[in-house]
């Protein structure tokens, strides 16, 4: 065996990445959401559990995601100053109501009736 052979498997393995579940509360700009992950923890001293949540911004490549969706997020490198993460898929998407905006005439007709 020679020194110039390679011993390195031929498909290196990539490091597993930190993966969150969280909301989408903002949709900031064009491909860039803030996704804000809820989790509980003890208080220190009482022991009472606490609710806290972690605001991160995200890279959604494909624009389809709405304030209120459910999105699983994947760690990555810097895309930009503040996004560190991506949107790896749609969980839940949000329940959104067309409601028309309530004119005079609609709350006088419910009035009468």
């Amino acid at each position: 065996m020679s020194t110039t052979e390679a011993t390195a498997p031929a498909t290196p393995e990539r490091n597993s990445r930190k993966t969150l579940v969280g909301n989408v509360t903002s949709r900031s700009g064009d491909k860039s959401i803030k996704v804000t992950v809820p989790f509980k923890v003890p208080h220190p001293r009482y022991q009472k559990i606490i609710n806290r949540k972690t605001v991160v911004h995200a890279h959604d490549e494909a624009n389809d995601t709405k304030v209120g969706d459910k999105v699983e997020i994947m760690e990555t490198r810097p895309i930009s100053r503040l996004k560190r993460w991506r949107v790896i898929k749609v969980l839940e998407r949000a329940v959104i109501a067309d409601v028309a905006a309530v004119s005079e005439a609609d709350v006088a007709a419910a009035i009468k009736a």
